[in-house]
């Protein structure tokens, strides 16, 4: 089986169209530990396997899922998706991209087993502040290890960015 690669810079159109709806969100939240079918995909998620199979197509073409193994079963071929990359970042992380993300995020969270950890703070930090608080949460994210295919899977997102001026609320 074909190993994903660690990294995927994302930054043609049709990959940042493909990123721009929540159930393809989803679906990669999905694959991100290891491949799965049309069926499997929409057992998990709760979502018709025509639906699924449409987004994974739309994956597909934008190069960020592969089929990795083909199985015949009761006289049909079934296809095991995978991710194409552990991790994707944005090379430009447009409003469309960005709101599907966060709506994948949101339905994930919903389903979520535990008490998951949301925090949003606002923060003034000085240049070297926000270089150092950037360099930390890369690296805690970046240092975090699967612990194999027994452990509970978690999921992480790590965002940070400089609060624009346009439309800011009171200091």
């Amino acid at each position: 089986m074909i190993e994903p690669e660690d990294s995927l810079r994302i930054e043609t159109a049709a990959q940042h169209r493909a990123l721009g709806h929540p159930l393809r969100q989803r679906l990669l939240f999905s694959l991100g530990q290891q491949p799965a079918t049309t069926s499997q995909l929409a057992a998990a998620l709760g979502v018709a396997k025509g639906s699924v199979g449409h987004h994974l197509k739309t994956l597909r073409e934008a190069g960020l899922v592969r089929v990795v193994e083909t199985r015949q079963v009761r006289g049909g071929t079934e296809q095991y998706y995978q991710r194409t990359a552990r991790r994707m970042d944005l090379d430009d992380p447009s409003h469309a991209t960005t709101s599907a993300m966060l709506g994948g995020l949101a339905e994930e969270l919903s389903t979520a087993d535990d008490d998951p950890l949301l925090v949003l703070r606002h923060l003034r930090l000085s240049d070297a502040q926000a270089e150092r608080l950037r360099a930390a949460l890369t690296e805690i994210a970046e240092s975090a290890t699967d612990d194999g295919d027994e452990a509970p899977r978690h999921g992480l997102l790590v965002t940070m960015y400089r609060q624009g001026t346009t439309g800011a609320g009171p200091a």
